[in-house]
Formats: structure tokens, C-alpha cells, sequence
């Protein structure tokens, strides 16, 4: 069974070896590409200031942040929630380049890139010289995110997931999976999509095609066992 993990970040900045820090952390899980409604969310106390340019783009302030655990009290917790999943990222090298970095102060095996999944590479191959960053392509995809008026981790990884998956050709629940605990993490029903009602369309039958069906039924199939 394919499970990946689908992520991303909210950080202080763009260089963690400058100092700059994760601040949240949201993710999602599907199974053979079919969402299991299991998530993973942690926002991070940075343990410093948050600068105007990142507040400008996530709303996280430093006020907001102080009471949170920081990324040492929950790297264990990502690090269980991630397994041996792959990774799924839109423009994965700046996500794991903050994860790793982290991970790595605290003594943790870095995660490796031959698990990841960078939809950013994926779409520029898919649509080259086109727009491609998560807005871009929800409105491609038809994927709505109205909701999303600041960036945050968790509604990113959401909208990403859904991304991915019409990358993918779209959402197609596995008939391979069960109904009960499809994840370790938890025993939620997965997700299947919803499908629009619609009565079914009439179409009568003339005189003339009911003589012929039944001059067909009495001429070649006579001996059928509905006739009996």
C-alpha cells in the first residue's frame, strides 16, 4: 500500500542557517492517492522574533507563538506521523531544507530526497512557462481555495493534496482499501468522492421499436429462460 504524506511550512524567513525557524507544520495523509482524512498540525514557538515580511505573508506573530512547543518537544511527533511515507511538497527543497536543518540540530537522521514528491517540478513539466505556484493551480484544477487569504501549513497541505491528485488524473478511491482504520494513525472512514444525483433520462419507445424487440425476441430467442 502507498501511503505519502502531503506538507508544508510556515517559517521566519527563507535561510534556516541564518537563524531562521519553522513556525508550523501541516500535513495530510492519503493511501494508494486517496485522502484518509488523518492530518498532522503543530504550530512552533521560533524562540525569536517574527519579522514584518513573514507576518505580512502567514499571520503567525511572535505574541501568537510564545506558548506553543517548540520544534524539539515535537520532532518525535512528526517523525512517528511521517514513517517511511513519501513526501509530497510544492517546492519541496525549501520545506525540507527547514525540516532537515532542524532535524539535524537535534540529532535526527535527516528525511532523504528519494522520498519526495516536488509538485512544483511536476507542474513546470506539465505546463512550462505557465504560472505554477498553489493559487495558479487551484484555479487550473478547479480546486477551491477561497479560504485562503494568508498562507498557513495545514490549509496549504489540504489544498496541495487536492492539487496532487488531479496532477494524478484525478481522485479515484482504491477498491483495495477497507472501510475500518485504513491508517495506524487512525481509524477514520477514507474519503470517497461525492457524486451528483441525477434522474435518470427517458427515453420511451415507439410503436414501431416495440414490434420489432418483440418480433426479435419470438424469432431468435424463444428457448430463453426469462420467457419460461
Amino acid at each position: 500500500m502507498l501511503r505519502e504524506i502531503v506538507f508544508d511550512t510556515e517559517t521566519t524567513g527563507f535561510h534556516p542557517e541564518e537563524g531562521d525557524k519553522l513556525v508550523e507544520i501541516g500535513a495530510v495523509e492519503l493511501l494508494n492517492h486517496v485522502p484518509t482524512g488523518v492530518q498532522f498540525h503543530q504550530y512552533i514557538n521560533p524562540e525569536r522574533d517574527m519579522p514584518e515580511d513573514a507576518f505580512k505573508v502567514h499571520g503567525l506573530s511572535t505574541e501568537f507563538l510564545k506558548d506553543f512547543p517548540t520544534f524539539k518537544d515535537v520532532a518525535k511527533d512528526w517523525l512517528d506521523f511521517v514513517g517511511d511515507a513519501k513526501l509530497v511538497a510544492h517546492n519541496a527543497s525549501f520545506d525540507m531544507k527547514f525540516v532537515n536543518f532542524e532535524l539535524k540540530g537535534l540529532g535526527y537522521e535527516e528525511l532523504s530526497w528519494d522520498r519526495v514528491v516536488d509538485t512544483l517540478e511536476i507542474a513546470r513539466k506539465l505546463f512550462p512557462g505557465a504560472r505554477v505556484n498553489l493559487d495558479a493551480l487551484c484555479r487550473r484544477y478547479g480546486v477551491d481555495n477561497t479560504s485562503r487569504t494568508l498562507h498557513g501549513a495545514l490549509l496549504d497541505a489540504q489544498l496541495l493534496a487536492e492539487v496532487y491528485l488531479e496532477m494524478l488524473g484525478g481522485q479515484e478511491p482504491s477498491m483495495l482499501m477497507e472501510e475500518k482504520k485504513i491508517s495506524k494513525h487512525s481509524d477514520a472512514d477514507f474519503i470517497r468522492q461525492k457524486r451528483v444525483f441525477r434522474e435518470p433520462r427517458p427515453f420511451p419507445l415507439s410503436e414501431e421499436e416495440i414490434k420489432a424487440h418483440e418480433d426479435f425476441i419470438a424469432s431468435k430467442l424463444s428457448n430463453a429462460v426469462w420467457l419460461a
